[in-house]
């Protein structure tokens, strides 16, 4: 005799199925959601000291391919002068060269932690009158906050010589014949001797009135 009893109806699941795509989905999701998070973190989470910013400022000076990273020996040569690192009696200029040759070693360029540590062994010959630690923190105040000094255009110096002998109005002879009264140069004109042609007698100083004159007597 056969069973009539009815087992229970399973539950339904209303969950739709997932898509063979889906895996991948979240995958790429969760992957950007961690590249947007270390970002955020890159750009709020660390901030530049007056120091470093200084550093950045005078890698990147004269040089458009820089990035910033990393100072060349000329560079720091004008941080140096610029931010009064060198003061002409306890650092020289060749003090600073040695130091740059010594730290960055058989490198072209120094990093920021050697860039510190070059201010480091200056600020020894710089503050001697001072402990090592208070002597870097001067030589810090001498860099933060600073930006490459930009020389300016050097202005011409009015000489009484050179105005007699660019002033047009004194020039005498052939060197007269080349400008006009309001000192412009008359270009080949002055430069050659050109035929006239007008019938005139040379240096004839009537030429040109004859037409004038004809027409007076009428």
């Amino acid at each position: 005799m056969a069973d009539n009893t009815s087992k229970p109806a399973r539950p339904t699941n209303r969950t739709p199925p997932k898509s063979p795509a889906d895996p991948a989905r979240e995958k790429l999701a969760k992957r950007l959601s961690c590249d947007s998070n270390s970002s955020l973190e890159g750009a709020f989470g660390r901030e530049l000291s007056a120091l470093e910013e200084a550093f950045k400022k005078f890698a990147v000076h004269g040089d458009t391919r820089a990035t910033g990273k990393e100072m060349h020996g000329k560079n720091w040569s004008k941080l140096c002068k610029d931010c009064h690192v060198i003061d002409g009696k306890n650092v020289t200029l060749t003090d600073v060269d040695i130091v740059f040759s010594k730290i960055k070693g058989k490198s072209r360029t120094i990093t920021y932690d050697q860039f510190k540590e070059a201010l480091q062994e200056l600020s020894k010959k710089r503050f001697k009158d001072k402990s090592n630690e208070e002597a870097v923190q001067e030589m810090h105040k001498l860099v933060e906050g600073k930006a490459p000094v930009i020389s300016g255009v050097t202005k011409a110096v009015a000489s009484p010589t050179v105005s007699r002998l660019t002033d047009t109005a004194r020039f005498t002879g052939s060197h007269k014949e080349r400008f006009d009264p309001t000192g412009k140069g008359k270009g080949k004109a002055g430069r050659e001797d050109l035929v006239d042609t007008s019938g005139y007698v040379s240096g004839y100083k009537h030429a040109g009135t004859y037409s004038q004159k004809v027409q007076g007597s009428k």
